[in-house]
C-alpha cells in the first residue's frame, strides 16, 4: 500500500511536538524520520544499532562519521554503518534531514 508524505507537513508536525526528530514511517524492514538541527545548535546523537541513510533536505553543516568529516547541504546523501559514531556540527543554516533506518529503529 502506497504512503505519501509532504516534507512541509512533517516538519510542521515535528516542530509542533517540540522535538528534533519525528518518525513518520515504520515498516518490517525499515523506518524513516525527519531530523532537525538549528543553526549553531549541537547534535547529541549517539551511534545507532541500525544502518542509516541521511538525505539533506535543507540547510548546511559538517558531518563526522567515524574519523571522516565532510560538509553537507541540500541534496547530500550520507550512509552511516550501524554502530559508527557520527554527528552533525558547524551547522550554519537550519538543517532538515530525512533519515532512513534499516532494520527499523525500535
Amino acid at each position: 500500500m502506497m504512503k505519501v508524505f509532504r516534507l512541509d507537513d512533517l516538519d510542521a508536525e515535528r516542530a509542533a511536538n517540540q522535538g528534533a526528530y519525528l518518525r513518520f514511517l515504520r515498516e518490517r524492514t525499515m523506518s524513516a524520520g525527519l531530523y532537525a538541527v538549528g543553526a549553531g545548535e549541537s547534535d547529541p546523537q549517539q551511534p545507532h544499532a541500525q544502518d542509516e541513510i541521511y538525505l539533506v533536505v535543507s540547510g548546511r553543516a559538517a558531518i563526522t562519521v567515524g574519523d571522516e568529516t565532510t560538509t553537507v547541504a541540500r541534496g547530500s546523501v550520507v550512509y552511516v554503518p550501524a554502530g559508527t559514531p557520527h554527528r552533525f556540527h558547524h551547522v550554519t543554516e537550519d538543517l532538515r534531514v530525512m533519515v532512513v533506518f534499516s532494520p527499523p529503529e525500535p
